[in-house]
């Protein structure tokens, strides 16, 4: 029976608490908490002859709206509290802080010059797991506190105190502190609908510094319906090593789901680790996070359950900031070094407004790896940040292991040569390739090291892009090699436009777009437009290919860059990315030369034979065939 009130004007109305207390009978009821849960704020704002005056939910059930007849009424209560204290004396207001609420009393008496102070109050666990329907929102208390007034002065102070004993935040204005509680009250519901309701689908919250306010953990929520409840099944959570949380099995729903399939719970909760904070060990993060995740429990877990802490191999991982800054372009960015699965250590480029996707990545030589982890054993004993520079060499030469692909797309990319024909001829052959996107430089500095007669141009239009990858990932100019820092749309306008213009082999577009709120990531728009797929066509040998990294998740502008490609390129293949929504396309101008998939694969595999010289240094798990084996023919 749910007797909760359906609007703030029932609090004031005498005909809804007589039905209430008709239909609840002689049962007791509290939804503001009992003594036992408000004696903590009770007693820390309280003190022997001090004078208060303690309102627990008077202000809320006399405000049940903002007509003026009512805010006259709650304006002559607030002068009443202020002419019977005395300046250090209190109002302490228990309140469920509903947004009209929290405007009227901060407001009043922030005018008044007297300190603001909201101090969230703590949930008992067994209020948060009843099965009575109670208010999903949080209890509050408003301690104001009257301060001197001082001619001249506009001061006003403003603070939060979300945790029982924990230290009060000082915030700007007003209007920060009603964001503040607002957002505590949409987490409070939150936990509210997961103990009711599993499944609820993707549901994931950052957990902030409660100094700083900036992220310390992202955590997902994951239900897993079909497992069988049993006593030690319930709950888990499973703490993600860090710099892993971009690969798929942590950093995609659906990665998470089958992680919470194969680990057998109910419900597991994954938890990203944040760059910039500090984790001293797995202890440590479990003692900080146990008491909120029980706040994301479900139902029907056992009292008292201990509830386990998992990851990878027992440890929280490992990342090394080695830079961070900032273009005028790209905007922030990282570079980093982190630990894979396979103990083999990885550099990589993060652009901070997409902190969960890997721009650019390499992996680094053994040794150097090696020596890495002997000194941050030596150092485990300091407590130093986690992201504290390690001091790993820099120089290209010396860090980056150029036989290595790390990416999927550019094993595919680079795959795509087998369509040239002849590929046992390739290494002989003069190649004109122009790649528009340099990233960390992997892509053209792979192709330039295996194919000795190629010629690269690459584009790149962010001049910090090229310093990042000369610095931290080992590429490097030739005569060969050149990198022009120009927009990739006026390049090849620039080079069609041309009389008797270049003409390459192999283009390849691998190049991101600024703009988070397209539904095509990569690449931008204006590259897949008609008229510039046509200049690319001017510039392409008649049997050259055309190479393009497609990111787009609508369905719709998909299609029509698919039909637009076609257009222009009649012979068309698509390679998808397994776990990736990147799909790598193949474009070329002459249909009647196309592939079936078994004439496709046996290139492909002459093409490897070709590459695998003794003395060149080639990744015994990179299967060129195996890139091309999903390729279909749109």
């Amino acid at each position: 029976m749910n007797l909760l009130p359906k609007s703030c004007k029932e609090f004031g109305s005498a005909d809804y608490w007589e039905k209430f207390f008709q239909q609840r009978g002689r049962r007791a009821f509290e939804w503001y908490g009992s003594y036992l849960e408000l004696c903590g704020v009770l007693h820390k704002y309280i003190k022997p002859r001090e004078k208060v005056v303690l309102d627990k939910g008077t202000l809320d059930a006399v405000l049940t709206d903002e007509e003026e007849k009512t805010l006259h009424q709650v304006d002559r209560m607030l002068a009443e509290v202020g002419r019977v204290l005395q300046v250090g004396g209190r109002y302490l207001c228990i309140s469920l802080a509903q947004a009209h609420i929290l405007k009227k009393a901060v407001g009043h008496f922030s005018r008044e010059g007297w300190m603001v102070r909201v101090h969230q109050v703590a949930n008992s666990q067994d209020q948060v797991l009843e099965a009575e329907p109670r208010f999903s929102l949080p209890v509050f208390a408003f301690i104001m506190t009257k301060f001197r007034p001082v001619p001249g002065s506009a001061l006003q102070i403003f603070e939060l105190c979300a945790q029982e004993q924990g230290k009060p935040v000082r915030l700007e204005s007003a209007e920060r502190l009603a964001e503040a509680v607002r957002e505590r009250q949409q987490y409070a519901w939150l936990c509210s609908q997961l103990y009711r309701k599993a499944g609820l689908g993707s549901v994931s919250l950052d957990l902030c510094d409660g100094d700083t306010g900036e992220p310390r953990y992202t955590l997902h929520v994951v239900d897993s319906p079909t497992v069988k409840p049993s006593r030690d099944n319930h709950f888990a959570i499973f703490i993600i090593p860090q710099g892993r949380e971009t690969e798929w099995l942590f950093g995609m729903e659906e990665g998470r789901k089958q992680l919470a399939a194969s680990a057998g719970f109910r419900r597991l909760i994954t938890v990203a680790l944040h760059r910039g904070q500090r984790y001293e060990g797995m202890d440590s993060i479990q003692a900080e996070l146990s008491a909120r995740v029980m706040e994301l429990a479900p139902a029907g877990m056992p009292a008292q359950q201990q509830v386990p802490f998992l990851s990878v191999g027992g440890d929280i991982g490992v990342r090394t900031v080695q830079h961070q800054d900032c273009s005028p372009l790209s905007g922030s960015y990282v570079v980093e070094d982190v630990q894979g699965d396979d103990k083999h250590y990885f550099r990589r480029l993060i652009f901070l407004s997409n902190r969960n996707v890997v721009q650019s990545e390499a992996r680094l030589l053994k040794d150097v790896s090696h020596r890495a982890q002997k000194k941050r054993k030596k150092d485990r004993k300091k407590q130093r940040p986690a992201d504290t520079p390690e001091d790993l060499p820099t120089a290209p030469g010396q860090s980056i292991d150029k036989s290595y692909l790390c990416c999927e797309h550019h094993k595919a990319m680079v795959a795509g040569l087998a369509l040239l024909r002849n590929p046992e001829l390739l290494l002989e052959t003069p190649l004109a390739l122009l790649v528009v996107g340099l990233g960390g430089g992997s892509l053209p500095l792979f192709v330039h090291d295996h194919f000795p007669k190629s010629c690269i141009d690459a584009v790149e239009i962010d001049p910090s892009m090229l310093e990042v990858a000369s610095r931290w990932f080992g590429f490097s100019q030739s005569d060969r090699m050149k990198v022009h820092i120009a927009d990739g749309l006026d390049y090849i306008t620039s080079l069609a436009g041309r009389e008797g213009q270049p003409h390459y082999n192999v283009v390849m577009f691998d190049v991101d777009s600024k703009d988070p709120t397209l539904g095509m990531s990569c690449p931008p728009p204006a590259f897949v437009d008609q008229p510039f797929l046509q200049k690319v066509k001017s510039i392409l040998t008649p049997e050259g290919v055309f190479i393009l990294n497609l990111v787009c998740r609508d369905l719709g502008l998909k299609d029509s860059v698919l039909t637009g490609l076609k257009a222009v390129f009649p012979l068309l293949y698509v390679r998808r990315i397994e776990g990736e929504v990147n799909e790598i396309l193949f474009c070329q101008l002459h249909p009647e030369q196309k592939l079936a998939t078994p004439e496709l694969l046996e290139m492909a595999q002459a093409l490897e034979q070709t590459l695998r010289k003794p003395g060149k240094g080639w990744d015994d798990t990179y299967i060129l065939s195996d890139m091309l084996k999903t390729v279909k023919i749109v």
